[in-house]
């Protein structure tokens, strides 16, 4: 019998589906990625860290509403699948795939602490065959400079015994258009056959692979792809207040530049970013640049800019309230909408956080309504915030001094809110349809 290489082996078992696929971290990004995989006839593995997540794709439950009901109930009915909270278990994947958290740490700085955790894990059950990679979004240079050197105290050898990539994640919860399957997918290796065997493995459950000459390359494009995203939106950020003070709407003067067909993509100005890629990501280039000397104006400025729009949210609060002869102290305000975009139950980085801890802070007697998530039960910086949503009924509205609108889910009955609020606080444009409305508009 002639003895194959660990990488025809796996090359093999990927064209025959056989290969076992295991995906840490079973969030907004690694869910639907083993969804993926699952639909294309892989085996999978599905590790999270949370027992509680694994307990419910157990019982065939959805945490992610999104996904729907169906796909999780087909996963638990399988015997393909594999639903854990054992490292142990992932010496039975042979492409392990890492979506895992890369959150800022207190100082602006990247916390690499999952990605390093969840690489030494793997590192503890690598085994020779094995494909390794990354999805996270970080900085250039982390899947060679930081993972690899985790993955070789195995005593295996890279390129040859296994194999090291990155893969962006390109997610975008809620998204009718697109889904995982769909969005093109880039691959960098660390080295060729790293490379090839990870975008032989990817183009098995995805429509359109791209692959790149490397690991740095593909993490350099997600970050410009998010970054490109985040000085935009500062840019109609910036202009929102000094439109709105000469009288005019951004709102307006953005679809009118949208009428163009070349030059210019349609940007529109919000209450501040939220989800997990575009407050955060850009700053690990940022972080990084400066290790090489760098100053990246443009990415600080922008998220100067994105970052205060609670505020300026806040300051259209106060003084719609002052035309009404109230002081934001002691105000009854309703937020409408916490989630950090219309039609999810994702919180993750909404600025809603931010805008309900200013309201608190300046004294506001605060409530909000949200049907898709009905309790908000605090996040990294806002541990001590518990709140329940309320019902969106012509008694509360009429209630409240200001109904300010965070967030413009389209299952939100504007009509009430048109109809019966004293004051609207408007920071999405969710009520320009409607107008005249009953009560004081602002916009913000």
């Amino acid at each position: 019998m002639v003895a194959t290489s660990p990488a025809s082996q796996l090359e093999t078992k990927i064209r025959e589906r056989t290969a076992h696929v295991g995906v840490v971290g079973l969030g907004y990004v690694g869910l639907p990625l083993l969804r993926a995989f699952f639909q294309a006839g892989f085996p999978v593995v599905g590790y999270d860290v949370d027992p509680k997540k694994i307990d419910m794709l157990k019982r065939g439950e959805s945490y992610l509403k999104h996904l729907g009901e169906d796909f999780v109930r087909d996963l638990a009915k399988s015997p393909k699948f594999l639903p854990t909270a054992n490292p142990a278990d992932l010496a039975k994947a042979d492409a392990i795939i890492l979506c895992v958290p890369t959150p800022l740490g207190r100082h602006g700085e990247p916390d690499m602490s999952y990605i390093e955790k969840s690489t030494e894990m793997v590192a503890k059950v690598l085994r020779k065959g094995q494909l390794v990679s990354l999805e996270s979004t970080t900085y250039p240079g982390t899947t060679r400079g930081d993972c690899l050197p985790i993955l070789a105290r195995s005593g295996l050898q890279s390129g040859k015994d296994f194999f090291v990539a990155f893969s962006p994640e390109r997610e975008d919860p809620g998204r009718k258009d697109h889904s995982t399957q769909t969005i093109p997918k880039l691959v960098g290796g660390i080295d060729e056959t790293s490379g090839r065997l990870a975008t032989m493995l990817y183009a098995a459950a995805i429509k359109q692979v791209v692959p790149v000459e490397s690991a740095e390359i593909a993490e350099a494009a997600k970050l410009l792809e998010n970054i490109y995203r985040c000085v935009n939106i500062a840019l109609v950020n910036e202009l929102k207040p000094v439109l709105a003070a000469m009288g005019i709407d951004i709102w307006k003067v953005v679809d009118a530049a949208a009428t163009k067909p070349f030059g210019f993509q349609a940007f529109y100005p919000g209450p501040g970013l939220g989800g997990h890629c575009i407050p955060i990501d850009p700053f690990y280039l940022t972080w990084k640049a400066r290790e090489f000397g760098h100053h990246t104006r443009f990415i600080e400025l922008a998220g100067e800019i994105n970052n205060s729009m609670p505020h300026y949210v806040i300051q259209r609060t106060s003084e719609g309230l002052n035309e009404h002869g109230k002081p934001l102290r002691g105000a009854k305000v309703l937020v409408v909408g916490l989630a950090y975009k219309p039609d999810v139950d994702d919180v993750r980085e909404t600025p809603a956080a931010e805008i309900i801890k200013l309201l608190f802070e300046h004294g506001a007697d605060v409530s909000y309504h949200d049907p898709h998530v009905p309790l908000f039960a605090g996040m990294r910086k806002y541990m001590e915030y518990r709140m329940h949503s309320v019902p969106l009924t012509k008694a509360n509205v009429a209630a409240a001094d200001c109904v300010l609108i965070v967030t413009n889910h389209s299952v939100i009955d504007w009509r009430t809110i048109a109809e019966h609020a004293q004051l609207v606080v408007d920071s999405r444009n969710a009520l320009s349809k409607l107008l005249p409305i009953t009560g004081t508009y602002v916009q913000a």
